[in-house]
């Protein structure tokens, strides 16, 4: 299991207690630098306060935890207008919205996909780029976003 996978299952129940929604973890090791970025959101938006709240909560649980054994930087924000997107849930409901896509591997000769999200379907990210409707493993993606 991916270690951002596994801060998720730690984290996602304390922070929803709190009343946020947990977006996703970014676990980004770059050389001697690891970052561990998670992104939430709420109904009424996220400020500075509620960056700081779960932050409070969610060092706690990694320092008890200890699911990273290294040194790293924790950063709690929200997803902006260019929202990351992690889940099935998320292509659903942005379904109709323009978005970004990385591939792991090139799928049909590309890795870069921009377009509409037609949703989600066995697994399949759905995207129209260009006329063409594309089904993209959610297994593979690197990286995705929606288009501010």
């Amino acid at each position: 299991m991916a270690v951002s996978d596994q801060i998720e299952q730690l984290i996602e129940v304390p922070i929803e207690s709190l009343g946020y929604e947990l977006v996703g973890v970014e676990y980004i090791k770059n050389g001697q630098h690891t970052v561990l970025r998670i992104y939430i959101d709420a109904e009424q938006g996220i400020g500075i306060e509620d960056c700081e709240r779960v932050s409070h909560q969610v060092s706690g649980i990694l320092e008890v935890e200890e699911p990273i054994g290294s040194a790293y930087s924790l950063e709690i924000s929200s997803p902006g207008f260019d929202r990351p997107l992690f889940k099935q849930r998320d292509f659903e409901r942005f379904a109709g919205s323009e978005a970004k896509l990385s591939m792991r591997l090139p799928i049909q000769g590309r890795r870069n996909f921009k377009g509409l999200l037609h949703g989600f379907s066995d697994g399949d990210i759905l995207i129209e780029v260009d006329g063409e409707v594309y089904e993209l493993p959610l297994s593979k993606l690197s990286k995705a976003r929606l288009v501010a």
